[in-house]
């Protein structure tokens, strides 16, 4: 595919941005293989009596929250602005330690992880969608689906036939070499959710993905994210939309100042 960037020309690019927050450079030394592509059963995430607070703060962000997440569940997280949405949402990527309680997913105890082996759980097990996309506008679109993948060390090969099957199933293939400042709103998140979905994640994490959105790209965000719901994809959604709740989810969380006011489940019949 020809797409290759070096990674000098990445982490330049990307140090600025909060997206490599999310995906720090490797380490000197190659991580050992992953497990991550066996098949995962049962609660993908547990949060066990888990509570977040801050310096300075008189109350808790979150918690005590206990709460588990099935592999292939779709969750929706909804609640009013303050209500720990966000908060929970790092706690799972490893961005935020609990202040008590754990935090596991996929058997692992993320707030034991020191900062490598969190780089390193990142990279492997989560895709991360942000609601102002935090693509890198100097590269192309097909760079910024291979970051990822160059940071993991996957082979060049392999990874260019990722990013092109992926371009290619979201509908975007015909933008692999323009820049995202080209692309409109809904084609940019489709850009950042191919991004997410390179590394092949076991949990997809998305942040207000339709926020940042007009009627009509939102709408193509949300079939989408149905889409690979339908496919197997274990989601977590923070959304203050109710209407992608609901059409995205098969089960719906809801918060009010940290803890849970409600958990539903739905029967999906799209």
């Amino acid at each position: 595919m020809g797409y290759p960037i070096s990674t000098r020309r990445a982490t330049r690019a990307a140090g600025t941005h909060a997206y490599l927050r999310f995906h720090q450079p490797r380490p000197r030394f190659a991580a050992r293989r992953s497990r991550k592509d066996e098949p995962l059963v049962g609660n993908l995430i547990e949060l066990e009596r888990t509570t977040k607070g801050y310096d300075g703060a008189d109350t808790r962000a979150l918690g005590p929250l206990t709460l588990t997440v099935e592999a292939g569940e779709a969750l929706a997280v909804t609640g009013p602005s303050g209500s720990g949405k966000s908060t929970l949402l790092n706690l799972i990527a490893g961005l935020d330690k609990p202040t008590s309680g754990t935090v596991t997913v996929a058997g692992r105890r993320i707030e034991r992880l020191g900062e490598q082996a969190l780089a390193r759980y990142r990279r492997e097990r989560i895709g991360m969608v942000f609601q102002f996309f935090n693509l890198l506008d100097d590269l192309t679109v097909a760079d910024n689906v291979l970051l990822p993948a160059q940071l993991a060390g996957m082979p060049r090969a392999k990874a260019a036939a990722r990013t092109s099957e992926l371009l290619e199933t979201l509908g975007i293939e015909r933008y692999a070499h323009a820049y995202p400042g080209r692309l409109s709103g809904g084609e940019r998140q489709r850009v950042a959710i191919a991004r997410a979905l390179v590394n092949r994640p076991a949990l997809l994490l998305a942040d207000e993905p339709t926020g940042a959105l007009d009627t009509a790209s939102g709408q193509d965000v949300r079939e989408l994210l149905v889409e690979l719901h339908r496919g197997g994809q274990t989601i977590v959604l923070v959304t203050h939309d109710l209407a992608l709740a609901e059409a995205c989810a098969s089960r719906t969380v809801h918060l009010v100042d940290g803890h849970v006011a409600s958990d539903q489940r739905a029967e999906l019949t799209r």
